[in-house]
């Protein structure tokens, strides 16, 4: 049974609902929960806003971690895949409890000024190259749990982001081969606290991005097949119903592959790792007068093909 709390995040999601009935013939692939199952599970997002099919009842032999299997590959993937084609039973969405899609990855990493709109919005030269940070995979969260406000901080912010998740381990990755080595794509909200950020610490980022509940995604990782162009999607959030970020993906300044190339020259990439590819302009911080995330705000992210995260402020 979910709480009213998560029926009125459900009820952000109506405009773009579909009526579920099977999987659409995009791989939308989700970690969820049920009252009726003991622990998580695998399963298809049938569309955007639409139920789930239980992967691990189509074939008990698949693991139960998105993790695991990312790490099986091919074999895994196949699976997966036959669902995809099949008529199979679909758990409506107000039933399922959706997780974060990747949870516990080896790692998280972070560009910075990463939208030419973003650049000029601070009025700041684009990078010559990637500006990498981390969040902690403590951070994660799934796509509408609560953001929980620290009483460390009081200029908490918000960032959506285009989230690719690794699929192939590789180390030293040409830009050439690089989509070889993603599962695919997911929606990020990259909350950040910008006293910690940008004044407290040295002015170094990872305390100010890594705590907890800084890192909803979801609500699917929509496989890289699936996806027409992750270069160029609309991407917006909403505060409280309002728009204040707006763009495109193709305002990156560094694409997927040579973000890959980039940062597996300093460490090698497992399956599920997942890159934070950046946030475009209208953030809190940079507004005249600043704003940033109170309590009982909600925040919604959205990218285009991809779907919509809903995460209140407590």
């Amino acid at each position: 049974m979910l709480s009213s709390g998560k029926k009125r995040l459900f009820s952000a999601l109506l405009h773009i609902q579909k009526r579920p009935c099977q999987p659409s013939r995009a791989m939308r692939l989700v970690q969820f929960q049920t009252p009726h199952l003991e622990e998580p599970h695998l399963g298809l997002e049938s569309g955007i806003g639409g139920g789930v099919v239980d992967l691990n009842a189509f074939d008990p032999t698949l693991p139960k971690t998105m993790l695991q299997f990312l790490e099986q590959g091919e074999t895994t993937l196949s699976v997966a895949r036959r669902a995809v084609a099949t008529q199979l039973p679909v758990l409506p969405r107000s039933q399922v409890t959706f997780l974060a899609p990747v949870t516990r990855p080896d790692k998280v990493v972070c560009v910075g000024m990463n939208y030419a709109d973003h650049c000029k919005e601070q009025n700041v030269r684009v990078p010559k190259e990637p500006i990498i940070f981390s969040k902690f995979s403590s951070s994660i969260v799934g796509p509408y749990d609560e953001i929980i406000l620290p009483p460390e901080s009081e200029e908490v912010d918000w960032e959506v982001e285009l989230a690719v998740i690794i699929g192939k381990k590789g180390k030293h990755i040409k830009a050439t081969d690089a989509m070889a080595h993603v599962a695919g794509f997911t929606v990020a909200h990259d909350v950040s606290a910008r006293d910690w950020q940008m004044r407290r610490n040295g002015k170094q980022w990872l305390l100010g991005k890594t705590f907890d509940t800084f890192c909803p995604l979801g609500p699917a990782l929509v496989t890289r097949d699936s996806i027409t162009d992750p270069h160029n999607l609309k991407i917006c959030c909403r505060v409280n119903g309002e728009v204040v970020q707006s763009s495109s993906t193709n305002q990156m300044v560094f694409k997927t592959e040579e973000l890959i190339a980039w940062v597996s020259q300093f460490v090698t990439l497992y399956p599920g790792d997942t890159i934070l590819t950046g946030t475009p302009p209208g953030v809190g911080v940079f507004r005249k007068p600043p704003v940033f995330l109170k309590k009982g705000d909600e925040v919604q992210c959205e990218i285009e093909e991809i779907g919509v995260i809903v995460n209140k402020v407590v």
